[in-house]
């Protein structure tokens, strides 16, 4: 090997952060081109890196924050998956960094709970999901955002709270009449969904996913149609 090929490792991060790092670059001694052989400039196609390993993914993510630690998006895909791995610490570690930058992100909002309900921490989770709800609170827009990411996480209870919220601040939203009832599709309750749907059809019939919903339900619809423009 080379003897002007140098090392200069220093991370002052936890210690799970570390091992992905040598095991990359020990990884990428091998080959022929070296560290250079995972692209130029290190960068990726979306698709390449979703069929990557996690640790090499882990990896990337860690170099990412090495050159600008202050990286929202970057934090949230190793909290991400951090999750997968069952490691909730780990997991909360980096949801909370991005919300340092990001306060509103609600994706890590819902997922900081989610993974403090699986490590036993319910007190903390309670504390911040009522915290995150308030936040939310000033707009039924921000409520639905909030709703549909504890959803993702498939904590039904939260998402459910939040829709309430978004129809208390926007009583004739047709986007919160849409959501709730898909909410109860994805339950299997077609009664209800089928009642939230309508009455979002309602409010705007221009809503042609609406309207196939609505029809797979047995309820017969309209579409209003576009007026012909005139040839005169």
């Amino acid at each position: 090997m080379s003897g002007n090929l140098r090392f200069k490792i220093c991370v002052l991060v936890p210690w799970w952060q570390e091992l992905p790092i040598m095991l990359l670059c020990s990884f990428a001694l091998l080959l022929p081109g070296g560290c250079n052989s995972f692209g130029k400039g290190g960068k990726l196609k979306p698709d390449e890196v979703a069929r990557m390993p996690a640790e090499e993914k882990k990896a990337r993510l860690l170099k990412q924050l090495d050159r600008k630690f202050e990286n929202p998006d970057a934090h949230f895909e190793l909290g991400r998956l951090y999750q997968a791995d069952g490691l909730w610490a780990q997991a909360e570690y980096y949801y909370n960094n991005v919300l340092s930058f990001d306060p509103v992100h609600r994706g890590a909002q819902a997922a900081r709970v989610k993974v403090l309900l699986a490590g036993g921490d319910t007190a903390k989770a309670e504390l911040l999901s009522e915290e995150y709800m308030n936040q939310a609170s000033t707009s039924a827009e921000k409520s639905l955002r909030l709703a549909l990411a504890f959803q993702e996480q498939q904590l039904d209870e939260y998402a459910f709270a939040c829709y309430q919220q978004a129809l208390h601040l926007g009583p004739d939203s047709a986007e919160s009449y849409k959501q709730i009832g898909y909410y109860y599709l994805n339950k299997n309750d077609k009664v209800r969904a089928r009642e939230y749907l309508s009455r979002s059809f309602e409010l705007n019939p221009n809503q042609p996913e609406v309207a196939g919903e609505l029809g797979r339900l047995g309820v017969v619809v309209e579409i209003p149609r576009k007026p012909e423009k005139s040839t005169k």
